[in-house]
C-alpha cells in the first residue's frame, strides 16, 4: 500500500514518556506530524513535547480511566482541530510464575495493557471516524507466542491483538483502519527492568534465534512509523516476526513441552524471582495509583 504523508497530520500516542512512545513521537514529528503525548509522567512527557519539531502538546492521563480518555480526546481535538493517528502504546509488565505472581500487578498489566487500550480506542474512535483516520494497536511477540513466567503479558498481548482484529472489522466500513504492531524483545526500561531479574533475563538468553535477542529501539520504531505510513493492518518491528505468523499454530505445544523443561531447571531459584511491575514505565504506574489513592 502507498504511504500517506504525515505532513499536516495529527498524532496521539499514549506512553509516550520513554522508549518505543517517546522515539516514536519524536519520528512522527520530524515528519511533519502534530503530536499528542498522553502518559502518567507530566514532567518527561512535557520534555519530549518541547524537544518535538512540531506543534505539539502533553496530558496527563490514566489510559484505563474512561472519563479522563475522554476528556483527552476532546481537548485533544480542541487544541489540533482534528485526530488522524491513535497509537495505544501504554503498557506494563510483569514476571514469575502465575502462582506465586502479585495478585494487584498481575491485575494491573491486563487493565493496563489490554482494557487501557480499549478505552483509548473507545474515547478517540469519534474523531477518528470524523478523519477516516488509523488506529494502531501495538501488541507484541508475546501475542503470537506463549511463554512461562508471562502469563500475564502474553494474556494481555493475545487480548489487544483479537480486539484489534474484531474492531478493524467493524470500523472499516466507516473509513477507520486498524493495525497491530508486533515487536520481539526491544531495547527499552521495561525490556531492561526485565532483565534486572537474574531468572527472568537466562531464561530470555536462552530463547532460541532469533527470539532471545534485544533488538535496538531506533530500527524497531523506523519500521512502525512506516506501517502508520502505509496504514498497515500488521505491523512487524522486526524483520522475522512476519513469519511467525505462519507457524503460530504450532508454538503452543512446543512452548510446553520446551517451559516443562526449562521450568525443572530453574526450580530452585524461582522463589527468588520478582512479581511487582518492572522498569520505570511500572515504577510511574504505581506512584500514580499510589498519588491517587491518597
Amino acid at each position: 500500500m502507498s504511504r500517506v504523508s504525515l505532513e499536516g497530520q495529527v498524532a496521539v500516542v499514549t506512553g509516550a514518556a520513554r522508549g518505543v512512545g517517546e522515539l516514536l513521537a519524536r519520528k512522527l514529528s520530524a515528519r511533519g506530524a502534530k503530536v499528542a503525548l498522553v502518559g502518567l509522567e507530566p514532567d518527561a512527557l512535557k520534555q519530549v513535547a518541547e524537544r518535538l519539531h512540531t506543534d505539539s502538546d502533553h496530558w496527563y492521563a490514566d489510559v484505563t480511566d474512561h472519563e479522563a480518555m475522554v476528556r483527552v480526546a476532546a481537548e485533544v481535538k480542541q487544541r489540533f482541530g482534528k485526530v488522524d493517528i491513535v497509537v495505544a502504546n501504554a503498557g506494563v509488565a510483569n514476571g514469575g510464575p502465575f502462582a506465586e505472581s502479585d495478585p494487584v500487578a498481575w491485575r494491573r498489566v491486563i487493565e493496563v495493557n489490554l482494557i487501557g487500550s480499549a478505552v483509548t480506542a473507545r474515547a478517540f474512535l469519534p474523531v477518528l471516524t470524523e478523519s477516516r483516520g488509523y488506529l494502531l494497536q501495538i501488541a507484541s511477540l508475546a501475542a503470537i507466542t506463549p511463554a512461562p513466567m508471562m502469563t500475564a503479558y502474553c494474556a494481555s498481548k493475545a487480548g489487544v491483538e483479537a480486539y484489534a482484529h474484531s474492531l478493524r472489522a467493524e470500523v472499516g466500513h466507516k473509513g477507520v483502519r486498524v493495525g497491530v504492531g508486533y515487536l520481539s524483545w526491544t531495547d527499552t526500561d521495561m525490556v531492561r527492568g526485565a532483565d534486572q531479574d537474574e531468572v527472568m533475563r537466562e531464561l530470555r538468553q536462552r530463547l532460541p534465534w532469533p527470539a532471545g535477542k534485544t533488538y535496538p529501539l531506533g530500527p524497531a520504531v523506523d519500521r512502525i512509523v512506516a506501517g502508520i505510513e502505509r496504514r498497515s493492518s500488521h505491523v512487524y518491528a522486526q524483520w522475522w516476526l512476519r513469519g511467525m505468523q505462519g507457524v503460530r499454530g504450532y508454538l503452543p505445544a512446543v512452548i510446553g513441552a520446551v517451559g516443562q523443561r526449562e521450568m525443572r531447571r530453574f526450580e530452585p531459584r524461582l522463589k527468588n524471582v520478582g512479581t511487582k511491575l518492572v522498569g520505570a514505565g511500572g515504577a510511574a504506574d504505581e506512584e500514580a495509583r499510589n498519588t491517587a489513592r491518597s
